[in-house]
């Protein structure tokens, strides 16, 4: 029980792991942020396109 506790403190104490958990929060922020931003100007250029090509 005693190795355990050991162990427990060890992984609260790593601060490796918690970096590694932030960094991968935020690609999926940038990464959403930009599929948001993609999203809306596709179909902005769709429409612009489609005006243009139409006349």
């Amino acid at each position: 029980m005693n190795n355990f506790m050991n162990k427990m403190k060890e992984f609260l104490n790593d601060e490796e792991g918690l970096t590694v958990v932030e960094y991968v929060v935020g690609a999926g922020l940038l990464v959403g942020g930009l599929s948001l931003v993609f999203s809306s100007l596709s179909t902005t250029l769709s429409t612009e396109l489609s005006g243009i090509f139409s006349s």
